[in-house]
């Protein structure tokens, strides 16, 4: 793996890592988020950036192997281009149930 795909591996996972620092322990509370404009923004602002580092990584390498790597371009894309259409149910769920699983990946890939 080259180092460009490395460092934009450790850019998904700091993403993922500043989304989860914005949620203290245990006050994951979806009311809370939807009343926060600034967390809300600068969640949608992570999930470009994640979606951005995958597509660059699957255009550089096609053996990196990432769950859902179309799924995470393809609501980057929505996030800058259809801004309008967001739901903070659907980034609620990417960040309860999707970004767990995508920084493990990262990590496993980082630590090859």
């Amino acid at each position: 793996m080259d180092n460009e795909v490395k460092t934009w591996l450790f850019d998904i996972n700091s993403a993922i890592e500043e989304i989860d620092s914005f949620f203290k322990k245990g006050n994951r509370i979806f009311q809370n988020y939807t009343k926060d404009i600034k967390t809300k923004r600068a969640v949608e602002r992570n999930l470009e950036i994640i979606g951005e580092a995958v597509k660059r990584i699957l255009d550089r390498d096609k053996n990196v192997t990432l769950t859902n790597a179309r799924k995470i371009i393809d609501t980057r894309n929505r996030i800058i281009h259809g801004y309008d259409t967001i739901s903070d149910d659907v980034v609620w769920g990417i960040i309860i149930n999707h970004l767990p699983k995508l920084k493990s990946e990262v990590e496993k890939l980082l630590n090859e």
